[in-house]
């Protein structure tokens, strides 16, 4: 009797995760990765505004309602993916406090992963990543704009505040774009 009950806790355990789920539904970002930015803030916007520019970013993605749920996937991965990797050069530990960056990387690797495990779930990954590619090219030439930007600034404080403010917008846009979705 013991072994099962075993047995079953631990499946129980498994499917609770991510990877069991047979209904991959996009949900909002939690509100931490917002909380966590607003900490990493070291130094007034306002002290930066001569330091502004503007990303353009990328108009296509505005309208996610346009987006089957799988394409969307794909772009939130990409958007997700791509700020782990602006926040994980080396250059970032200079402007950052450790903690609240390690949390917010933390927090964005479990959302990749989970998106991850949803794009998993589609019965056509090949068929979806070329569906999805100029909107994830969009995206990768936002970034790559956003890390000239830094590398021209010489990623000084002020340009990483910028970009940090830039980022919660991404972020706003994920959240918004789940939310779309779910409707």
């Amino acid at each position: 009797m013991a072994l099962s009950i075993s047995v079953l806790l631990a499946l129980v355990m498994l499917c609770s995760s991510p990877a069991c789920s047979l209904d991959c539904t996009l949900r909002p970002s939690h509100p931490e990765p917002f909380v966590l930015l607003s900490q990493m803030e070291r130094i007034s916007i306002l002290s930066c505004l001569k330091d502004r520019t503007d990303f353009s970013f990328p108009q296509m993605l505005v309208d996610g309602s346009k987006f089957e749920k799988t394409e969307a996937t794909a772009v939130m991965h990409e958007m997700f993916r791509q700020i782990f990797n602006l926040f994980s050069q080396s250059g970032s530990l200079v402007a950052w406090d450790e903690t609240p960056l390690d949390k917010f990387l933390a927090g964005l690797h479990q959302q990749l992963e989970d998106l991850e495990t949803c794009l998993e779930e589609e019965k056509n990954v090949e068929q979806l990543l070329l569906g999805s590619e100029n909107s994830r090219l969009a995206v990768k030439r936002y970034f790559h704009g956003i890390s000239l930007y830094l590398e021209k600034k010489k990623y000084s404080r002020c340009a990483w505040e910028v970009v940090r403010v830039e980022i919660r917008r991404c972020l706003f846009f994920v959240n918004e774009l789940a939310g779309k979705l779910r409707k």
